[in-house]
């Protein structure tokens, strides 16, 4: 139960960390965690926690390192692979040995084994705090590049660094070889491992979809347990780096993201949203538990009268100095000896090429799994003998972490200002492009017998388009949306009327109010729908939105079966004809049309609109109307629809054809790409579930 009720403590203090850092917005959620943990862990009825490095690894770091290792930018991790590894292996062999020689030489008390140990823990830098340096701050794509390149490799070196210095340390004897090639057995068959487990997931999961096997639940928890899996069989079976197994393994699986279907789509939706929710969870539960660790951590070398608290602030503060200019001298270098890309010579270090190597400088906080490491250093010598000082190494790690966080909150946002800037603009011109290159390729595939289908695809392609356009040369483009979502909910609430009134109705014959009631139900479907697609980007209250429409249109459709298989039976009334409801709901959908144009000339009078925003939506209106009625009344339309369906399913493998082709391509960035294949996924699912 002790369990169980900390994890509840740590989700509900994640929870209250996300309300708490919109009202700060200046500090940086981590801090704010950190604050939270190092709060809870006083309060009485909060459980005590204990740290186990080695859960604390597969149980956290684990997942998160292979999350951000799968949605890294690779074409930016390969552009910066070099620099990223010469941080992850290079600075953080010399940051190891800067830091053993300068704090043994001024505080001898510290064996230099023990200070090595302690230069090795602060080499590895922080994934979770530097995936979150983005929204604090705007750094380019290279930058985060490397910083992110660097926190995935980095840990193998710092970890086998850090256990050399602690054998040396416990056994009194300096082993360099031995570590040496431990370290590169460690780095090159972990990379090697995971390389051979994703070729082999790849291949699992392909065949799994090819044979019909595979199904969402079955795709989510693969991927969930894949990493946890893969970390204990390379640290375990392999005695292989684990970190390194799981980076290079999630830099390779794919999970075969580019195809599309009904299923594939609503599978890669959840996907997203369970390891979204996963990882916000995880990143929270990290730092709330360094909060909850730091101040037991420092408590013990404070409160100790054998050692001057103003000595340990004082190291603290030449230790977090070491660390930084040794950093910024390293990054320096590698900058002046990376040669430019097109000219292929070295560049001088101007101000701003300065100004960059600080930002990478103060971007690589230091975090979990320095203080993890430190608390694996053993309670005794090989001699019996307490290992000497071994409270005060914590403290200062425990120091170097809150410095090295508290400067990346601070400095990062001052040397690279976040200026928010508005991408809309931009993402809704790389959508028109994608859309356009669809059409040109739907256009190369009309033949004689798909001609009506696929033009009616195109129709559709092009009306987004035309709406985009629309909304890139606004100044108000949430206030037309807004009207174009009101003025939807008027057609939807005409048709709604509509159809109560002929439910209540006597006149007619049956066969007639059948008719009405089927053709207004199938176009209250079309209105939800669209209401659905209208902004794919307001998503508070989306999703329940979303299932309690698609109940009530699942209800009306059974209803609708129930009524017609019941006159069946009777044959009292014949079953009618899809082409006569096509052809009646085009009718209603004309009414409506006129319905919404008599409403939006009403609102031209009032101010709750902008004038121009009805006059542009009446246009839009007057050309469906005249576009509808100019259409012939022919038989096989409802043939035609069938087929304009599988057209549009087609049409959607193309869209994700071209976001990939423009993603390598270089047109797009990673983000933009994931961004506009979730939209068509959930066009995808969402005309799945309207058929």
């Amino acid at each position: 139960m002790a369990v169980f009720e900390l994890i509840l403590c740590i989700i509900a203090a994640v929870v209250l960390s996300s309300f708490i850092s919109r009202f700060i917005p200046k500090v940086s959620t981590p801090l704010v965690q950190i604050v939270l943990g190092a709060i809870a862990a006083q309060l009485p009825f909060f459980p005590d926690v204990e740290l186990d490095p080695e859960l604390f690894m597969v149980l956290f770091i684990a997942p998160l390192l292979y999350l951000e290792a799968h949605e890294i930018d690779k074409s930016e991790l390969l552009k910066s692979i070099k620099l990223s590894l010469s941080l992850a292996i290079g600075l953080a062999i010399a940051t190891m040995v800067a830091v053993g020689v300068i704090l043994h030489a001024i505080w001898p008390a510290v064996s230099l084994a023990a200070a090595l140990a302690l230069g090795a823990a602060l080499g590895p830098t922080d994934a979770v705090a530097v995936s979150s340096l983005g929204k604090e701050a705007a750094l380019t794509r290279r930058q985060m590049g490397v910083l992110k390149g660097e926190s995935l490799f980095n840990d193998a070196s710092g970890i086998v660094g850090f256990q050399f210095a602690i054998a040396a340390a416990v056994t009194g004897k300096f082993q360099v070889g031995e570590a040496a090639g431990e370290f590169v057995m460690s780095f090159i068959g972990g990379a090697l491992f995971g390389l051979a487990i994703g070729m082999v997931a790849n291949w699992l999961f392909e065949t799994i979809r090819s044979l019909g096997w595979e199904t969402t639940t079955t795709r989510i928890l693969m991927e969930l347990f894949l990493p946890f899996l893969l970390y204990l069989a390379a640290e375990d079976v392999a005695h292989v780096s684990g970190i390194l197994a799981v980076v290079s393994s999630a830099l390779f699986i794919r999970f075969d993201r580019t195809g599309i279907g009904p299923n594939v789509a609503r599978t890669n939706i959840v996907s997203n949203s369970v390891w979204g929710v996963l990882s916000f969870a995880l990143n929270g539960a990290v730092f709330i538990l360094l909060g909850m660790l730091l101040p037991d951590a420092m408590g013990t070398s404070w409160d100790d009268p054998g050692v001057s608290n103003t000595l340990l602030i004082g190291v603290i503060l030449l230790v977090s100095c070491v660390v930084i200019v040794m950093r910024f001298l390293w990054v320096s270098v590698m900058l002046r000896l990376a040669r430019d890309v097109t000219t292929h010579q070295r560049r001088k270090m101007t101000p701003e090429r300065l100004r960059s190597a600080a930002v990478m400088t103060f971007g690589g906080a230091k975090g979990t799994i320095t203080l993890s490491l430190m608390f694996t250093i053993p309670y005794a010598l090989e001699d019996g003998h307490w290992f000497p000082m071994r409270d005060e190494l914590i403290f200062v790690a425990s120091g170097v972490i809150i410095v090295t966080l508290l400067l990346a909150n601070f400095l990062l946002p001052l040397l690279a200002p976040n200026r928010s800037k508005d991408t809309s603009l931009e993402m809704t011109e790389i959508t028109i492009e994608v859309l356009r290159r669809t059409v040109e390729e739907l256009t190369g595939r009309v033949t004689d017998d798909n001609r009506r289908a696929i033009l009616m695809v195109i129709d559709s392609y092009t009306k987004r388009i035309t709406r985009l356009k629309q909304r890139a040369g606004e100044l108000d483009p949430q206030g037309y949306a807004q009207l174009q979502i009101d003025a939807l909910g008027w057609e939807k609430d005409y048709v709604k009327q509509r159809l109560i009134d002929t439910k209540r109705s006597k006149e007619g014959t049956q066969a007639s109010r059948d008719l009405e009631i089927e053709a207004c139900e199938r176009l209250l479907d079309q209105i939800m729908n669209s209401l659905r697609h209208i902004d794919t980007d307001r998503k508070s209250g989306r999703a329940m939105w979303q299932i309690k429409g698609r109940a009530r249109a699942l209800q009306r459709r059974a209803l609708t079966l129930i009524r017609r298989t019941s006159s069946r039976i009777r044959r009292t009334t014949p079953l009618i004809s899809d082409d006569a409801i096509f052809a009646h709901s085009r009718m209603v959908q004309l009414d409506a049309f006129d319905h919404v144009i008599d409403q939006l000339y009403e609102e031209m009078t009032r101010d709750k609109y902008n004038t121009e925003h009805c006059t542009m939506l009446l246009l839009d209106y007057r050309r469906a109307e005249s576009a509808l009625r100019a259409r012939p009344n022919m038989s096989g339309s409802a043939q035609t629809i069938a087929m304009a369906e599988d057209v549009k399913r087609e049409s959607y493998g193309i869209e994700l054809g071209v976001i990939q082709d423009m993603f390598e391509a270089g047109d797009i960035t990673r983000a933009q790409a994931k961004t506009l294949r979730r939209n068509v996924y959930v066009m995808s699912v969402d005309a799945d579930s309207s058929i």
